[in-house]
């Protein structure tokens, strides 16, 4: 009677289902299924085919590099600050085209940074649902626009609009102005990564400062922006690896003059511009001139390389971790 009594109940005129053993075997497994496996085996030959392009693209550069130095000593490619491979005499220094990289990529962080982490800070903080699903899309917009219309914008605005209302000799061409475009190009890259790396930080922190009686001035400073840092600047490097890379922009607005030169106001050219210069078809193959499109092209990919390496440092350094 015991026994009996501690069974469970059964509802009239139900029986008591057994466990069903084996859904595995009866269903079938996923794995052993044709289209399953016809499936994982196109992503795999899509992941390894990106892979062989990479390699592929690398061995071209190192196999031409190659052939470059073995006419042009790197230690004079490196440390020479005269760069004329198309003139007599020919110097083939490279440090003006990389000096002139960086300065257009700095100027586009001074300009980016600051407005694209305050955007995300609004976003992130202070805007409304309604106003954050606005102004989003709106700042992304940007990052949409061809890169010739903003070296059109920098060439027909920003340099005779503002530039020379502040420096009334400044040239046509210059590094500033080409700066200022590819900072504004580079905003939208700033503030989404920035603004999802504050969205990451747990609501318990901001609202545990609020209570606290701290600001959201306070809060987004002393608590949202240390904690996203990681994010935050990894969105920073980059961005300014996106401006290392820029083409259009700097070949209409930055000229192409080779100048060792740290004046934003002269007219400069960066080592994508040259690449754009001798692509263009006037250069026979095979000679050291087309053999410099591959080693500034090579000497672009390391510092490429480099700051994806310190993007993936920093993200790492810096991260926090909540439970």
């Amino acid at each position: 009677m015991a026994d009996k009594a501690a069974q469970p109940a059964t509802p009239l005129g139900v029986t008591a289902a057994a466990p069903i053993m084996g859904t595995r075997s009866l269903c079938g497994s996923t794995e052993n299924r044709p289209i399953e496996r016809l499936i994982r085996g196109l992503l795999a030959t899509c992941g390894l085919l990106s892979v062989a392009t990479t390699f592929a693209i690398v061995a071209v550069l190192i196999g031409e590099t190659a052939g470059f130095f073995a006419e042009v000593s790197p230690v004079d490619f490196f440390t020479g600050t005269t760069w004329t491979p198309l003139f007599v005499p020919q110097s083939f220094g490279v440090l003006p085209l990389v000096v002139g990289t960086i300065q257009i990529a700095v100027f586009a962080l001074l300009v980016s940074v600051p407005l694209g982490l305050a955007s995300a800070i609004y976003l992130a903080m202070y805007a409304p649902p309604r106003v954050r699903a606005v102004v989003k899309p709106l700042l992304e917009v940007l990052a949409g626009i061809p890169t010739v219309v903003y070296g059109y914008f920098a060439l027909t605005f920003i340099t005779p609009t503002i530039i020379k209302n502040i420096w009334a000799d400044v040239g046509v061409f210059n590094a500033l102005s080409a700066g200022i475009a590819v900072g504004i190009m580079t905003i939208p890259m700033v503030s989404s990564l920035s603004e999802d790396a504050l969205q990451a930080v747990p609501r318990s922190l901001r609202d545990g400062a609020l209570a606290l009686g701290a600001t959201k001035y306070e809060v987004s400073t002393k608590v949202m922006v240390p904690a996203a840092l990681s994010g935050i600047m990894a969105s920073i490097i980059l961005a300014f690896s996106r401006a290392i890379g820029e083409t259009m922009i700097v070949v209409l607005a930055a000229g192409s003059t080779p100048k060792f030169t740290f004046n934003p106001l002269e007219s400069i050219q960066t080592m994508t511009g040259f690449i754009v210069q001798i692509s263009l078809g006037d250069t026979p193959r095979g000679t050291i001139e087309y053999k410099t499109l591959f080693a500034v092209g090579f000497t672009l990919f390391l510092l490429t390389l480099l700051m994806n390496v310190l993007s993936s440092w920093v993200t790492r350094r810096f991260r926090e971790v909540y439970e």
